[in-house]
């Protein structure tokens, strides 16, 4: 199985991302297919063995579009490439100069007189009427050979029984110039047979200006929407904007500063202060202060020193650091981002389906309507021009196509948004839904707790707190117990010096004996005091009811002290907590530490419920019968020994540092090990959610209102009937400000606090 993105050329609406999607889905060999309006592009996979990339080209242009693969790496070249919002703005912008040019004197022509404005003598009276009908038909042929793409690609899609928005467009536009055009021949008719009543009733039923007014207002509609499509994926440029353009590299023993793309796996790069980490890797030597906010959202500086991982896209604030080069190019964190947002935007949530779905029949419905209303028109004894402006104004006003932009432009903003915070929303379904969510399953060790021990507490006894943990850690890092990385990390802190230990011994089971400074000391739980003959004079069972390991340190005969350690609830974990359970939702935390242990968590995190001492597949049948239930569980683990329960959840969620494993087993990556982040990314969802009916709400209910209007249906009861012209702006209107009202997500902050 192979997935291929593409971009496609000559959609308009959603009538025909949805004639793509369902011209390819029904193909042998084609797995899913998923085609997004707003980027002009699509995601295929597809059985290499049945399909190939050839192929799916053919058939695309069988439909009535055209396609091309896009390329998988990027090219090393210096000028950056042209960004194609910027570029379909631009071209939109010089076709609306040009038809503004043409149409304001046309409509001027067309108009002054009716709204008592003057006009030059060789045009106004019936003696010029020839040279004015003449002068409307030559100002109109440049607005339509500018937005010539209206006819190309509506009449190939209309001959190919596979009609969209183009194919309103142009034959609501055609048929007006072609109807100015006979009536030019009726004007000449009557002045060579002295019929001045033709020419008069000619001459004031000319269409250039409906002709020309409707292209040139949907081509504004379009560029107000392609410039609004450009600030859709501003946090994706943002991202690519992020990776420096040049590197300061070590080889042959001199700095060499060379263009990013030439790093390779295995180079020594220098950071300076004030400079961008080029790529993924490790420090090697130095130490800095690395604003890593783009990629993680985090807004405090984190510290790195030697051994530290950095990522590509952060900036060094201060300080100065070597770093071993470990991923380039698509392989680091930047670009796995960039392409997660990406495939997320490209994917379709069911909300969209079901719009796409409703515009697959919508324009041949319309179509129908039009010719109906005019067949209806000429037989109740209107005359014909009346009837064309009625069939026109269905036509134009009944463009779908802000139906097919209501969903992809809030899902495109939504995920970009979420990047931005550092959540990485893999597909728009999972965004969509998250906002129903019933129960939130947490994994315990790294997602509630911070997943590691540290010391919590330190008692002294025969010693003081240096000195406690002076011989503590000097006799723990002879050890490789993890239990004795938290205690050398305290004395670190401490900047204390470690003294040397001699006859060091390992006891399996109970701890350390060695002998520090001449004297035999003792380091290990109360079985191993308890076989030296040591008192240890403190009572267990205050520590281990709040998941406390206690260690025990002894010198000779005389208990030093002892030292609490446990795997902490994080700062921000019983916020979380409290605020998804004041959203209605349920929270259960799973784990397979011992009970006394969870309890201790579950009291410390303000949890209502837990489950002790489970396996990886007990976690998944767990989320199982949660779903039997009928409700919507998300999974928040490490997506590692959670992938089960993720893959099985209706939305899983990996949390912490977005490693490779939690990418491929969750919907949703966090990048910060920070359990608001899911309070976050539940409430985006429900912004984004909110946002879509919305702009599904404007979408429908432009045709709901403006298609009877337009067909006459209120004409005789209150004389109201559509202009073609009102009808084309409504149509724009109704893109741009379903486009504009997606952009509002660009404001979302979540409630936090």
């Amino acid at each position: 199985m192979d997935r291929v993105f593409f971009d496609v050329m000559g959609m308009s609406c959603s009538a025909c991302s949805a004639r793509v999607e369902n011209g390819l889905a029904k193909i042998d060999g084609i797995e899913e297919v998923s085609v997004n309006l707003l980027t002009n592009s699509m995601s295929v996979s597809f059985d290499t063995k049945k399909m190939s990339i050839e192929r799916i080209i053919e058939i695309v242009e069988d439909i009535g579009y055209s396609a091309s693969p896009r390329t998988a790496t990027v090219k090393k070249e210096k000028t950056t490439p042209v960004d194609a919002a910027q570029a379909g703005a631009q071209s939109m912008r010089n076709r609306l100069v040009v038809s503004l040019v043409f149409t304001v004197p046309l409509f001027y022509i067309s108009m002054g007189e009716m709204l008592a404005m003057p006009l030059p003598g060789f045009l106004s009276g019936m003696a010029n009427a020839g040279v004015y009908a003449f002068t409307l038909f030559l100002l109109t042929l440049p607005v339509l050979f500018v937005n010539r793409k209206y006819f190309e690609t509506g009449f190939k899609n209309l001959f190919h029984f596979t009609p969209n928005m183009d194919s309103l467009i142009a034959i609501g536009s055609g048929a007006a110039f072609i109807y100015g055009a006979f009536a030019i021949y009726k004007i000449a008719w009557g002045f060579g047979h002295g019929d001045m009543a033709m020419v008069h009733r000619y001459s004031m039923d000319l269409y250039f200006e409906s002709a020309g007014m409707i292209l040139t207002l949907i081509t504004l509609g379009k560029f107000f929407e392609a410039r609004a499509k450009g600030r859709t994926s501003e946090a994706i440029k943002k991202l690519m904007d992020l990776s420096p353009k040049t590197a300061i590299v070590l080889r042959g023993g001199l700095e060499q500063e060379i263009p990013v793309e030439d790093i390779v796996t295995g180079d020594v790069v220098i950071v300076k202060a004030g400079g961008s980490v080029p790529a993924d890797g490790v420090i090697l030597e130095g130490y800095a202060s690395i604003d890593e906010s783009a990629i993680t959202g985090e807004s405090l500086p984190v510290e790195k020193k030697e051994g530290d991982k950095v990522t590509g896209g952060t900036v060094n604030q201060s300080g100065y650091f070597k770093m071993d080069v470990k991923a380039i190019g698509e392989n680091t964190t930047l670009s796995r981002i960039i392409r997660l947002v990406d495939e997320a935007t490209s994917s379709k949530a069911p909300i969209a389906k079901l719009a796409d779905k409703v515009s697959g029949v919508f324009v041949p419905v319309v179509i129908s309507i039009a010719i109906i209303a005019f067949i209806i028109w000429l037989v109740l004894g209107y005359p014909f021009d009346f009837a064309l402006t009625v069939a026109i104004s269905i036509l134009v006003i009944s463009c779908p196509c802000a139906l097919g932009l209501a969903t992809p432009t809030a899902i495109m903003v939504g995920t970009g948004k979420g990047a931005s915070n550092g959540i990485l929303i893999k597909s728009a379904e999972a965004l969509e839904t998250l906002h129903g969510t019933h129960v939130v399953v947490l994994d315990k060790t790294g997602t509630v707790t911070e997943g590691k021990p540290v010391v919590t507490d330190v008692i002294p006894k025969a010693a003081d707190k240096e000195e406690l943990l002076c011989i503590a850690a000097s006799l723990e890092k002879m050890s490789g117990h993890p239990l004795a990385l938290p205690i050398i990390a305290e004395a670190e802190t401490l900047n204390l010096s470690l003294k040397e230990v001699k006859d060091y011994k390992l006891v399996p089971g109970q701890g350390i004996i060695g002998t520090v400074d001449g004297i035999r000391c003792f380091a290990g739980n109360l079985k191993l005091m308890m076989e030296a003959g040591i008192d240890p004079g403190i009572q267990e069972s205050g520590f281990t009811s709040d998941g406390k390991t206690l260690l025990y340190f002894a010198r000779a005969s005389e208990l030093l002290g002892v030292i609490a350690i446990a795997d902490i609830v994080k700062p921000t974990s019983k916020d979380a907590v409290a605020k998804l359970t004041n959203m209605g939702i349920e929270v259960i935390m799973l784990t397979g530490d011992n009970k006394g242990t969870a309890e201790a968590i579950r009291k410390q995190a303000g949890l209502a419920k837990t489950c002790a001492e489970v396996l990886p597949e007990d976690k998944e049948r767990i989320v199982r019968d949660l779903q039997k239930e009928d409700k919507k569980v998300v999974m928040v683990g490490d997506g590692i020994n959670d992938a089960p329960a993720l893959a099985r959840a209706d939305v899983g969620i990996a949390i912490g540092a977005g490693t490779d494993i939690a990418i491929e087993s969750a919907d949703i990556v966090l990048m910060k090990s920070d359990l608001l982040d899911v309070v976050t990314a539940i409430q985006l969802s429900k912004s984004v959610m909110r946002n879509i009916r919305q702009n599904l709400f404007w979408a429908f209910i432009y045709n709901i209102v403006g298609i009877p209007v337009a067909a006459g249906v209120f004409y005789s009861v209150w004389g109201l009937l559509l202009n073609p012209m009102i009808a084309a702006a409504a149509m724009s209107f109704s893109s741009v400000s379903v486009v504009t009202n997606a952009l509002r997500l660009r404001f979302f902050k979540p409630r936090l606090k």
